[in-house]
């Protein structure tokens, strides 16, 4: 049998690739496929914990994650090699193969790329040798002519692909933003001559209103190009799962609770903010509206604020006191509300951060918020595991959570610690019994990603239960099998 993937390309970020190649593994895997996800290089703070060979725990994309557990097969480092992790505008801290590689973050990308392109192309090896089929997706567009003999991520990964057996690909367009029948003949148009055979299909992705009134764009276009144009999806903003690049949207979201008015939870969405998806299970909770606050005026009426993780958390606590919001947080904690901290949100509630060697960023000792009696000092290697971990000792209102436990993970260069003369207590431990949560009256600061994708947590904290990441991978499958043309989808799996 002929290897076979089938590859989703978008015209720009943000197009709708990761939701379809989702889609699409969950699609293969009730199928009774051997499917698996893979794409060469990420970038994006929102990363996750899976199994690494050589050092027990590595880092991959979290949209590779997801798709990994939509197919139903265990996450590796091999499904996302090369992980681009932005610390400022001008550079990104390079994950390969799950590990932080110190030396090639501190390279210009171009001097980098033939090393990174061979790293993904042992990964590539790998799944396609354990796999009957990949489901493999690109990043930003394949037609950034600029880029092209370094795109070893669209360009190269379709030439392993296609040189292995059989290779079959889309091209999705964001036609909400307009322009998409541009959009997919512009990129057409420049894809590599012996790479355009594989375009299957077009996909038209996040369309609002009547398809009928479409014509005759899509009969147009075929006849320009060759290619069909196989899918119309409508706008889906409830799919459930996180926007890979950063927040999930701009529209507060608000879920009814018998008429009443919702509680605001407002997560701090600070420059270099990571791990969002993590919140992704607060948006289906019946009476939260959760809101992004990048300023005062996005706190006002908040009943919870978060701070999340993030990835360079000096820069993003000196840009957190630039807008003002250090002194929102300590009136909101000031007048008992709850305020929680998550990773560098945490650190960030401390009394001081410390970073000689510049680990986090520049080196510097900085004042924290001053809420928590907390000391946190970076270090080098970083600290990158699972970890099971359970409340006790919580009081007001964190009380519920007592005795609750989760399986999260941990990210962090930091470590920290109570100053010596602080009484507080830790009300998060992990089996071996080390600390990894503070409280101090309303102000609650953990060391664990993945608090609200407990379901204990949830029951605990809110009384509800949300829908389930296999019911979310079910209706994306749903949702192609229904929009996809007759056929279609079956024949992405024939061999070329």
């Amino acid at each position: 049998m002929k290897q076979r993937a089938i590859m989703v390309w978008g015209c720009s970020s943000g197009a709708g690739k990761s939701l379809i190649a989702t889609a699409l593994c969950r699609w293969a895997a009730r199928r009774g496929i051997d499917v698996a996800p893979f794409k060469a290089q990420n970038m994006s703070n929102n990363a996750r914990v899976v199994a690494a060979p050589r050092c027990g725990f590595g880092e991959i994309g979290a949209a590779q994650y997801f798709q990994a557990l939509a197919a139903r097969v265990e996450p590796t480092i091999d499904m996302n090699p090369v992980l681009l992790k932005p610390e400022r505008d001008t550079a990104s801290q390079v994950v390969l193969h799950g590990e932080v590689a110190t030396s090639l973050s501190r390279m210009p990308w171009r001097e980098r790329s033939a090393q990174l392109r061979a790293a993904a192309q042992q990964s590539f090896a790998r799944l396609r040798a354990a796999h009957e089929l990949l489901v493999i997706e690109g990043a930003g567009s394949p037609a950034e002519i600029n880029l092209a003999p370094q795109d070893y991520v669209n360009l190269d990964t379709a030439r392993w692909a296609r040189d292995a057996g059989s290779l079959r690909s889309l091209l999705v367009a964001d036609i909400d933003r307009g322009g998409a029948f541009a959009h997919l003949h512009g990129t057409w148009a420049l894809l590599p001559d012996d790479l355009k055979p594989t375009l299957r299909g077009f996909v038209l992705n996040k369309f609002r209103g009547d398809a009928t009134l479409l014509a005759p764009g899509p009969t147009d276009l075929q006849r320009l190009t060759g290619v069909p144009t196989v899918a119309t999806l409508p706008m889906h903003r409830d799919h459930g799962l996180p926007d890979e690049d950063g927040v999930f949207d701009h529209t507060p979201s608000a879920v009814a609770a018998g008429g009443a008015e919702p509680r605001t939870v407002a997560i701090v969405a600070y420059p270099h903010v990571s791990n969002l998806d993590e919140f992704q299970p607060l948006r289906q909770v019946p009476g939260l509206r959760l809101v992004w606050a990048r300023s005062v005026a996005d706190l006002h009426g908040a009943h919870w604020i978060v701070l999340p993780g993030s990835k360079q958390v000096s820069g993003d606590l000196t840009w957190l006191r630039r807008q003002g919001l250090d002194r929102m947080l300590r009136l909101h904690a000031a007048a008992g509300r709850p305020l929680l901290g998550v990773c560098g949100g945490l650190q960030m509630l401390g009394q001081t951060l410390s970073d000689p060697d510049g680990v986090d960023g520049e080196p510097g000792h900085w004042p924290g918020l001053g809420l928590l009696p907390l000391v946190t000092r970076y270090q080098a290697p970083k600290r990158v595991e699972r970890t099971r971990a359970r409340f006790s000792g919580t009081g007001g209102h964190w009380g519920a959570l007592a005795g609750a436990s989760l399986c999260g993970y941990q990210i962090r260069h930091g470590v920290t610690e109570p100053v010596s003369d602080a009484a507080t207590q830790a009300v998060l431990h992990d089996a071996e019994g080390r600390p990894l949560a503070w409280q101090a009256g309303p102000v609650l600061a953990t060391a664990v990603h993945g608090l609200f994708e407990s379901g204990t947590v949830l029951r605990a904290l809110f009384g509800a239960q949300v829908r389930s990441l296999d019911d979310t991978f079910d209706g994306l499958a749903d949702l192609i099998e229904t929009h996809f043309a007759p056929g279609a989808l079956g024949e992405l799996l024939t061999s070329v």
